[in-house]
């Protein structure tokens, strides 16, 4: 079962995917999720607290679905190209816009962890399909989702993104060794 935090979280990313949060006071966050800005403090100790929770929310929600598709995937070029179809489907880029939104938003310091953590299920995926994929190509590659989903929430344009995604696949990665 999963404890008030994590549920609170988790209809706090869902009502905000749609709502935004930009704009937002704690107290307004608080009244769309029926809850009081007094337990959003307690439970993420501010707002900057709470966009930090939301960021790694919705990261760790992209990276389960990595997992989930990679069992379906040949290899990394192959999950990369069902990762987007995925990512930047109509149903999920509410979803995208809030991750860029709330890292935008925060007034800390951007964590490392929001790569390290795909270069780190990379190379996990990588080794359970006994082949190694070089760093370089997994940042490379978080590099070029991040920025091509970018252009699609700026011109709705998912067509030509994906034909650049598409393009970029012809030669990545450029090295992977069994």
């Amino acid at each position: 079962m999963a404890d008030a935090r994590s549920t609170l979280l988790s209809t706090l990313v869902d009502q905000v995917a749609h709502t935004g949060l930009t704009d937002r006071s704690l107290r307004q966050l608080a009244t769309d999720t029926g809850t009081s800005h007094r337990m959003l403090l307690y439970h993420f100790g501010s707002r900057d607290g709470l966009i930090t929770a939301i960021v790694s929310e919705v990261e760790d929600r992209q990276r389960m679905l990595m997992y989930d598709l990679a069992a379906d995937c040949a290899g990394p070029a192959q999950l990369l190209e069902a990762l987007w179809r995925r990512v930047s489907s109509a149903e999920t880029l509410p979803f995208v816009r809030l991750f860029f939104e709330s890292l935008a938003s925060s007034r800390t310091e951007a964590d490392a962890s929001i790569t390290s953590a795909w270069l780190d299920a990379g190379r996990d995926i990588a080794t359970r399909w006994r082949v190694t994929v070089d760093e370089a190509d997994l940042r490379l590659a978080v590099a070029v989702v991040r920025g091509l989903l970018i252009e699609v929430l700026a011109t709705g344009d998912t067509v030509a993104a994906t034909q650049s995604l598409d393009r970029f696949l012809t030669g990545w990665p450029a090295s992977i060794s069994p």
